[in-house]
C-alpha cells in the first residue's frame, strides 16, 4: 500500500525513481509523482493521477538532478487526483515530502497551520507534514532537526521522505509504524519501502524501526531517534535475485507465482524435515521441548489470505498435536481488549511481515507479556522483528497483489510447525513418518495439479460469466472454501461467498439456483458421503455444481470435476486450493481483469 523511493548520488535521480515507483506497482496505488532538487535552491515537482508509465509521460525532458524522492498513492484522505497525489509540498515550494500511513490529528494539525496563514492545496493528511517541517526549518536550522521537530506534534503511523531544496546533500527519512528501508551503493544511496525497489542497484540493506530517523548522503547515513539519541543500524543482505521481480515469460506475476510454488514449497521445506525422527527441524522458534510442552493453546492472528492460512494452521495444530488452536482476524483482535494467557502461544501470520493491523496485534501481546512468533516471507521486517521467534517461509518475492505461493507456503510453515509440536506431544513415529513423507511429496503433486491448467483454464472461462459463486467445504476444506471466494472475488470482481457444507440447509441453500454456481472440496476423506449428500441438496434444486476432489462424483451430483492427487488427509487441503487459484485466475483473465493490480486493493496493507 503506497511507495516510497528516493536517491542522492551522482547520477540522476529520475531515471531511479521512475524504476524504482514501477518496481512498487505491485503494493497497488491511484497516483503518483515525484520531486527533484533543482539549482539554485529549487525544487521540480511532477505529479499525476494514474500508473507511473502516466507520470513517466508527463515528466518534462530537463527534470534532472542528483537528490530526488517519489511515491505512488493509495488513497487514504481525498480522491484521487493530481492534486491530492504525493510528493507535498510547503507554501514555497522548499520542503518535499512523500508519505505512507495516516496523521491522525492532522485535522488539528491543519487548523492550526491555517491559523498560522498556511495555504493547503490538497485533503491530505500528508501536506499538514510539509507545512509542518517548513514551519520549523527557519534559517540555519539543519534539516532533520526540522523533521524531528515537526514529528514531536504528529499523532499516527508513518513512513516519510523529505526533501529540503536549499540542503539538496541530505533527505531525511523517517519510520513510525510503516516501513523505511535504507539501500548502500557505491558513493550513492536509496531510500524505500520495500526492498523490490532496491534489489536492481544494491543488496546490503538497513530497516529503520519504528521512532527511528535518518539522515542519508550520497557517502553514507546516519540513524537516530526523534530524541536526537544515535543509535547503530548494521547492513544486512537481501538474497532475492532480480529475475524474482520479472514475468519471466508469463503473462502475468500471479501466473508466475502459481506456478512457482513447487519450488517454493521445496525452500520453505528445505532443512527442515528429520526423516530419522520423523519430526521437523524449527530452530527459529527459541522455544525448547519443555517450553513447548508448557503451552496450552495457539492463537494465528492474520489478515485476509494470512487469516484463512492461519485457520488451516490451527487444523493442522489440533490433529496432529491435539493442542487447541484459533485463528482470529488480527484487525478484529487487539480492539476487543484481548485476554493475553501465559500459556499461550500466538501465532503472527503476514506474507509482508509489515501488515499494519497484525504488527499492531503483536505489539499488544507483547506489551501484555505474551510470547508471539512469526509466520513471515520478508526477512528483516517489522513482524518479525518484533516476535521472540518464527518460521521464515522463504517463499521468494511476491509481486501480485493476491496471494499464492506464500500462502501455500505458510500451510506448509503450519504442517511443520504441528508436525514439531505433535512429536515433542504425542503423535506417533509412524503418523510422523506419514506426515514427513507427505510433506515430501507435496512439489510433485502440485506439479501435476498445474499440469491440468488447461482444463482447469476451459472450466473457468465457463463459470466466469456467473453472477456469482459458492464456495463449500467441510472441516478442512472450509478453510480452502474461504480462500477460494477471497482469490475470486479480489482478482475477477464476481461475487463469491464461502459456507461449511454442513451449513447450507441453515439458510444458505435459498440462494441455490441454476445461476449460481457451487463449488464443493469433496475430498476422498470421512466426510465424502456427507459431501455427497450436500452435492445432491443443490442439484435437487436446479444448482449447478462444479467439485474438485480426489475421483469425480457421479454425473448427477455434479456438472464438472477437478481432479488431485491424494495425500495425506491432514495435507489434502493444501493440493485442494491449487485448482481455486487457477480458477480464480483464468476467471479474471476471461473477464479481462486487472489481474496482478485488482482495483481497491493493495499488496502491503501499512494502514488501518
Amino acid at each position: 500500500m503506497c511507495g516510497i523511493v528516493a536517491y542522492i548520488g551522482p547520477k540522476d535521480a529520475t531515471t531511479f525513481l521512475l524504476e524504482g515507483l514501477q518496481r512498487l506497482e505491485y503494493r497497488g496505488y491511484d497516483s503518483a509523482g515525484i520531486a527533484v532538487a533543482g539549482k539554485g535552491g529549487t525544487l521540480k515537482v511532477c505529479k499525476v493521477k494514474g500508473r507511473v508509465a502516466d507520470l513517466a509521460a508527463a515528466v518534462p525532458p530537463r527534470f534532472k538532478g542528483v537528490t530526488g524522492i517519489g511515491h505512488t498513492r493509495w488513497a487514504t484522505h481525498g480522491e484521487p487526483s493530481d492534486a491530492n497525489a504525493h510528493p507535498h509540498t510547503d507554501n514555497t515550494g522548499r520542503i518535499a515530502v512523500v508519505h505512507n500511513g495516516i496523521i491522525e490529528n492532522a485535522d488539528e494539525l491543519r487548523a492550526r497551520l491555517l491559523a498560522d496563514g498556511a495555504v493547503f492545496t490538497s485533503e491530505t493528511d500528508t501536506e499538514v507534514l510539509g507545512h509542518l517541517i517548513a514551519a520549523h526549518a527557519v534559517e540555519g536550522t539543519e534539516l532533520e532537526d526540522a523533521v524531528r521537530a515537526a514529528l514531536a506534534h504528529v499523532v499516527g503511523t508513518y513512513g516519510i521522505a523529505v526533501l529540503d531544496a536549499t540542503q539538496p546533500d541530505r533527505i531525511v527519512v523517517a519510520r513510525n509504524g510503516s516501513p523505511i528501508v535504507l539501500g548502500i551503493g557505491e558513493k550513492e544511496m536509496f531510500v524505500a519501502s520495500d526492498v523490490a525497489a532496491l534489489v536492481r542497484y544494491t543488496r546490503q540493506v538497513v530497516h529503520l524501526e519504528d521512532g527511528e530517523l535518518a539522515t542519508v548522503r550520497a557517502d553514507g547515513f546516519r540513524t537516530f531517534t526523534e530524541d536526537a539519541r544515535t543509535v547503530t543500524r548494521q547492513p544486512s543482505t537481501v538474497d532475492w535475485e532480480i529475475a524474482s521481480y520479472d514475468t519471466a515469460g508469463y503473462e502475468h506475476f500471479l501466473l508466475k507465482e502459481i506456478h512457482e510454488q513447487p519450488s517454493a514449497v521445496e525452500r520453505t521445506l528445505s532443512g527442515r524435515l528429520d526423516e530419522r525422527f520423523a519430526t521437523a527441524h524449527l530452530g527459529g522458534l527459541n522455544l525448547d521441548a519443555r517450553e513447548l510442552r508448557e503451552i496450552r493453546r495457539v492463537k494465528i492472528l492474520g489478515c485476509g489470505s494470512a487469516y484463512y492460512a492461519g485457520e488451516m494452521g490451527a487444523q493442522l495444530i489440533e490433529e496432529l498435536a491435539r493442542i487447541p488452536a484459533h485463528s482470529e482476524p488480527a484487525s478484529e483482535f487487539r480492539y476487543r481488549n484481548p485476554v493475553i494467557e501465559a500459556d499461550t502461544l500466538y501465532v503472527a501470520v503476514s506474507q509482508s511481515g509489515e501488515t499494519y493491523d497484525t504488527l499492531a496485534a503483536v505489539q499488544e501481546i507483547k506489551r501484555k507479556g505474551g510470547r508471539v512468533l512469526g509466520v513471515v516471507n520478508t526477512v528483516g521486517s517489522a513482524i518479525a522483528r518484533e516476535c521472540d521467534g518464527g518460521i521464515y517461509l522463504h517463499a521468494g518475492p511476491e509481486i501480485s497483489v493476491a496471494s499464492t505461493k506464500a500462502f501455500t507456503s505458510t500451510v506448509i510453515a503450519f504442517a511443520l510447525l504441528a508436525l514439531h509440536f505433535g512429536r515433542i506431544h504425542d503423535l506417533s513415529p509412524a503418523d510422523g513418518r506419514r506426515i514427513v513423507a507427505g510433506l515430501k511429496a507435496l512439489p510433485g503433486q502440485i506439479r501435476e495439479i498445474l499440469a491440468g491448467e488447461e482444463e482447469i483454464a476451459k472450466l473457468a472461462a465457463e463459470y466466469a460469466g456467473s453472477a456469482g459463486m459458492m464456495f463449500i467445504g467441510r472441516v478442512r476444506g472450509y478453510p480452502v472454501a474461504r480462500e477460494g471466494a477471497q482469490k475470486l472475488k479480489e482478482i475477477s470482481y464476481v461475487h463469491a461467498e464461502a459456507y461449511p457444507a454442513s451449513e447450507l440447509k441453515h439458510g444458505p441453500l435459498a440462494l441455490i439456483s441454476p445461476e449460481l454456481p457451487t463449488v464443493a472440496l469433496v475430498p476422498d476423506d470421512e466426510l465424502l458421503d456427507k459431501n455427497l449428500t450436500t452435492l445432491g441438496e443443490i442439484k435437487a434444486r436446479s444448482g449447478r455444481v462444479l467439485a474438485i476432489g480426489h475421483r469425480a462424483p457421479e454425473a448427477k451430483l455434479a456438472d464438472h470435476s477437478i481432479l488431485i492427487p491424494k495425500s495425506e488427509p491432514e495435507l489434502d487441503p493444501l493440493l485442494l486450493n491449487i485448482p481455486l487459484q487457477l480458477l480464480a485466475y483464468h476467471a479474471a483473465v476471461a473477464l479481462e481483469r486487472d489481474v496482478d493490480k485488482p482495483r481497491n486493493l493493495a499488496k502491503s496493507v501499512t494502514v488501518e
